[in-house]
């Protein structure tokens, strides 16, 4: 008999919140119930306090309970959609632009990586807008999003003013253009000489690279997001069916 090393096993927050999604699942726990208490499920599991809390807490996020101060948690039944939180491409795309975080907006070649995404060949023309996002007084993000000329036209994509409702709904709304799926890539890199000035910092960063494509898999745009670090934790835990 082969055992499997723990290294492999999920963490106990996890362990915990898939025993409780699979008890709301099989209707064990039905909607409006209330789950037992901190104390018995730190008893029942064998962990610790904060482990059934942050259990509870990311059960809450996700939508598969409530949790009301003084009284307990109560069953809301499975989500429609279980991991409902925005990635991080998307919520690039959808946040509302200001004229505080557009630092640059200009015509530029398309560099090697972001041509070959586009299918293009290098050093194409493309409209590039670079953003930062500011968090407590300190940058907590660099986005950069590249954009086929026949895109951009007619829009106000080239311009440096801010889109105050966000690419995506500028995009549907000037050329009823509409996003279908998005292809995202994460890795942690150095990040470039103009992302680390940005940042403030050339410490190592989170990178989203990607594409959005429209339903007939043709690419829209191309984003990169350098998500410093020392300030972002991606984390997701969904059940499997």
């Amino acid at each position: 008999m082969v055992k499997m090393s723990m290294d492999f096993a999920p963490p106990k927050y996890a362990q915990v919140m898939t025993a409780i999604q699979q008890r709301i699942t099989d209707g064990e726990y039905a909607p409006g119930d209330m789950l037992p208490s901190e104390t018995q499920l730190v008893r029942e599991f064998g962990v610790g306090r904060t482990t059934v809390v942050r259990a509870l807490q990311t059960l809450a996020m996700q939508g598969w309970i409530e949790r009301e101060h003084g009284r307990g948690s109560f069953v809301k039944g499975r989500p429609e959609s279980p991991a409902d939180r925005l990635r991080p491409a998307l919520a690039t795309a959808e946040h509302p632009e200001s004229a505080e975080n557009v630092t640059d907006v200009r015509r530029v070649p398309a560099p090697r990586h972001v041509a070959r995404l586009l299918g293009a060949e290098e050093r194409t023309p493309v409209i590039t807008r670079q953003r930062v996002v500011m968090r407590g007084g300190r940058c907590s993000a660099v986005e950069t999003l590249w954009f086929p000329l026949e895109i951009a036209l007619g829009t106000d994509l080239d311009k440096p003013e801010p889109l105050r409702h966000g690419v995506r709904h500028h995009l549907q709304t000037v050329k009823h253009l509409r996003f279908d799926h998005i292809t995202e890539r994460l890795t942690a890199r150095a990040p470039t000489k103009e992302e680390a000035e940005l940042l403030g910092s050339p410490k190592p960063v989170l990178g989203v690279l990607a594409t959005v494509h429209d339903a007939t898999g043709a690419v829209l745009l191309v984003m990169s997001v350098a998500l410093p670090g020392d300030l972002h934790e991606l984390q997701d835990v969904y059940s499997v069916t």
